[in-house]
């Protein structure tokens, strides 16, 4: 019996129910004042190996299964902001989270010559796989709902975040762990900024694109099988670092 398709409010819930969860235990110890410079090396040098360094190409390779002219807009800002900074500072996220890196003491070759933990590899290769899926709402899924998402989701689709203020950037800016802790220049912090500037209705645009074109039970199907896949790829990843910086769960 074929499945009766869901509305795309119910669509929408059942996606932000898997988001409620990506949430590690592990994120609060590492954004906090304890974590030592080299237990932030291998967490940032796996962050920057598995999705970072390649978040451009990834979106490339959705936008280029041409999906709604909509949609392939909506990718296409994004990947022209993440390849060149063109609507923020000028520069990639890559090179801007390089810069920010360089704050902390570590230079490219850092991150050059790191090697991936094996959970890492394998969610590194799940999102290889996602992204060549003969279906772009499946990829777009991977990428723009789960990868750039978290566990705030839910609340930034019920009241959509307004664009921020320089007063309001900068004060975020401020606020940040890495200067609050690890005394980081601010000038080295324009990823941040960047984030800050283009993202408010950012998230809108991503579940926009997935519910609105998921338009059989068998694609929904498809996405929510694919999500909750990265949110378990994702937790074993995040264990891994945790297990690796020799951090104790509370």
């Amino acid at each position: 019996m074929t499945q009766k398709r869901l509305t795309r409010t119910q669509f929408l819930e059942r996606l932000l129910a898997i988001m409620d969860r990506k949430h590690h235990w592990a994120w609060p110890i590492i954004m906090g004042p304890g974590i030592s410079k080299a237990q932030l090396k291998l967490h940032y040098q796996q962050e920057f190996l598995v999705y970072v360094r390649d978040f451009p190409v990834l979106l490339a390779r959705v936008h280029g299964q041409n999906p709604p002219p909509d949609v392939r807009r909506m990718l296409a800002e994004n990947i022209y902001e993440e390849d060149t900074g063109g609507l923020s500072f000028g520069r990639s996220h890559p090179e801007l989270f390089n810069e920010m890196m360089r704050g902390l003491g570590f230079d490219g070759e850092t991150f050059r010559r790191a090697t991936l933990l094996p959970a890492s590899a394998r969610y590194r290769t799940w999102l290889e796989k996602v992204t060549a899926s003969r279906d772009w709402v499946v990829g777009a899924a991977a990428l723009a709902v789960f990868v750039e998402g978290s566990v705030k989701d839910r609340q930034e689709i019920q009241a959509p975040s307004k664009p921020k203020t320089e007063a309001e950037i900068e004060a975020y800016i401020d606020a940040h762990p890495l200067i609050r802790h690890h005394g980081i220049d601010r000038q080295h912090m324009d990823l941040i900024r960047a984030h800050q500037k283009v993202e408010a209705g950012h998230r809108q645009d991503a579940y926009t694109m997935v519910v609105n074109y998921a338009e059989t039970r068998n694609q929904q199907n498809a996405v929510l099988a694919c999500v909750t896949k990265g949110l378990a790829l994702w937790m074993a990843y995040r264990d891994s670092i945790a297990k690796a910086c020799k951090l104790k769960k509370a």
